[in-house]
């Protein structure tokens, strides 16, 4: 009983520590199907989605969703001290319980109560340990504790310095690509004169964005469940549809540099297949169709309207739906899992956002300020002209 009771609180602390270690220390994905902290995530989130989803108001839900990821470290540090505190007490019980109560209350329950002073160095003195071998254990338990409260201490701000780069540029996406984003409105919106270069600094931007939300969240999966500031905002959202522009981009889109365009899309693509794989989350095939060919059509008229151009050669559309096969499945299972609602290609009723007051003023600012027809004027080349020539742009 006394060897079983010693090898189960080796192996406790063992896990525990490798997992600790594996989760905030070690810089790349962690190994092994059976750890802690992915049974911890598998045993609380689906309880904390099932009761979420029952709630009506959206807001409310996504509030309680938002709740998760925070809480959900606090309890997995919680599991952790546990956990060790239950494998030193185990240790103790192994040897003996080689300690002084002065309550009178030896055993496995003394042992438990020695571990969980100590670890948490409070150091009340009223259990004293007899030998030396127990006096090594409670010094070496107090180191412990005491050096996983440092680790913890750096935790936390690592964890939210990654959060909120990786909210930077999502924020940003809104007055690009509307609230949620779509691959027609961030089109759209780059469709004045010399948008070809705003939308490829652009995408360069996303390709090092998907960049880092790959080696963040591989190394902190709990980052997958923390949730943007903002109800119609998510970072799947924003990586889909930025996969959507650029699919779109290379398949049926003239006049625009594409081979960004397919830069940032390996990228994007490359992060949200590992991500899939780190939550443990294969590609679905019987997703319904976000760009059927009624949609497809739509989306060109409005593309068009807009001044883009779209190719019309007959094999776009497949082009577009081969591209979309390499990432869709992959997107469609991790909304479902993370309740998190993929950007349709082009809203019907797209959310008000400040980008639409903004552009109406600038409208009218250039409807009152029309070019001049003299060429001279419009390139400054009369003496003590002002230039009234004003570049359209949509924000």
């Amino acid at each position: 009983m006394r060897i079983l009771a010693f090898v189960a609180g080796v192996a406790c602390l063992f896990i525990v520590l490798l997992d600790a270690f594996q989760t905030i220390i070690l810089p790349r994905r962690a190994t092994g199907r059976i750890r802690l902290t992915r049974m911890f995530y598998i045993a609380t989130w689906k309880p904390w989605a099932f009761f979420a989803r029952r709630l009506r108001n959206p807001r409310k839900r996504e509030t309680v969703f938002s709740f998760y990821g925070p809480l959900s470290l606090i309890l997995l540090l919680v599991v952790w001290a546990g956990a060790m505190v239950v494998g030193f007490g185990l240790i103790y019980f192994a040897l003996g319980s080689p300690f002084i109560d002065t309550a009178h209350q030896s055993g496995f329950y003394s042992d438990l109560y020695v571990s969980g002073t100590t670890i948490f160095t409070l150091g009340i003195g009223d259990v004293t340990p007899q030998n030396p071998w127990a006096r090594a254990l409670v010094i070496l338990e107090a180191g412990t504790g005491l050096g996983f409260l440092a680790v913890v201490m750096g935790y936390f701000p690592v964890l939210y310095s990654a959060f909120s780069r990786r909210e930077v540029s999502i924020s940003l996406l809104d007055a690009r690509a509307g609230s949620p984003p779509t691959a027609a409105e961030l089109l759209r919106r780059h469709s004045y004169p010399g948008g070809e270069m705003a939308l490829s600094v652009l995408l360069t931007e996303w390709e090092r964005w998907s960049a880092e939300l790959l080696e963040s969240h591989i190394s902190y999966p709990q980052l997958c469940y923390f949730r943007s500031q903002h109800s119609n905002q998510s970072w799947l959202a924003a990586l889909t549809a930025i996969l959507d522009m650029s699919a779109l981009m290379v398949a049926g889109i003239q006049g625009y540099e594409a081979r960004q365009a397919q830069l940032t899309f390996a990228m994007a693509r490359h992060a949200m297949v590992d991500l899939s794989q780190i939550l443990s989350q294969r590609p679905l095939t019987d997703v319904p169709d976000r760009l059927p060919a009624e949609r497809y059509e739509k989306l060109y008229e409005l593309l068009s309207e807009g001044g883009v151009k779209v190719c019309r050669d007959g094999q776009s559309i497949e082009r577009l739906r081969e591209m979309r096969v390499l990432y869709e499945g992959y997107a469609e299972a991790l909304s479902r899992y993370l309740h998190m609602p993929l950007p349709p290609w082009l809203a019907d009723h797209p959310f008000r956002d400040n980008w639409l007051t903004v552009a109406k003023v600038r409208a009218k600012t250039d409807a009152a300020n029309p070019p001049s027809s003299d060429p001279r004027a419009a390139t400054g080349n009369i003496p003590g002209a002002i230039s009234t020539h004003v570049d359209h742009h949509d924000f």
